[in-house]
């Protein structure tokens, strides 16, 4: 705890004066243009991964980034997406899923959660993604199986995201986009889903695409 103490002493001291315009506007409203779904794993940092400032995404993170179907859950996934869809008027959301996810490494081995079963009953929102990943992958080492089980995860969760009445309206209107990425930590390469495709190109290629 004491890192985090010194932490925020350091940030009240030095990093807060230098900032002090860009957090007095904050300290009035937050206008974000994207929400970001991604996973409670300490080695994700969203602000540092997409380079981003204090204001500028809204983020929503659980164990493998998942998104309950519409109805499916009473936790608060459903809720934080309304208000970032409806309230705040996000026009994108981004569902990034990550290398090495320990959420999809027991959502494949699930006798390891005997003693966990509130993340086996989480994880039941990506059976999905497991049922894939035994259909394509039966054959292949455990470490491919991972991998494909974070790429479908994702896939997985923007179907979900479909789901909820509030992101089917506005996709419907043409103003909201989905996005899927899946970040590897050891490359700092990102990856995203190409929505005609479905396989995943690297984002400098898809930030070409796209201009």
């Amino acid at each position: 705890m004491q890192k985090l103490f010194d932490g925020t002493r350091r940030f009240r001291t030095d990093t807060f004066p230098r900032r002090r315009e860009l957090f007095d506007r904050l300290s009035a409203q937050q206008q974000p243009e994207v929400l970001f779904i991604t996973c409670s794993d300490s080695r994700i940092d969203p602000n540092l991964l997409t380079h981003t400032e204090p204001g500028d995404i809204f983020v929503l993170r659980n164990a493998g980034n998942i998104v309950p179907p519409h109805g499916a859950s009473s936790g608060g996934e459903e809720a934080t997406i309304d208000y970032a869809v409806q309230v705040l008027g996000v026009a994108h959301i981004v569902v990034c899923g990550h290398s090495d996810c320990g959420a999809m490494k027991g959502l494949l081995h699930p006798e390891k959660l005997d003693e966990l079963p509130t993340v086996g009953r989480w994880l039941a929102h990506a059976e999905a993604t497991r049922s894939v990943v035994r259909c394509t992958c039966h054959d292949r080492p455990d470490h491919e199986k991972l991998d494909e089980a974070i790429r479908q995860n994702v896939r997985v969760q923007l179907n979900h995201l479909r789901t909820i009445p509030s992101v089917n309206a506005r996709l419907a209107q043409g103003r909201l986009q989905l996005h899927g990425w899946v970040y590897d930590i050891a490359s700092g390469q990102v990856h995203v889903v190409d929505e005609l495709t479905g396989r995943y190109i690297a984002s400098a290629d898809a930030a070409l695409a796209t201009n």
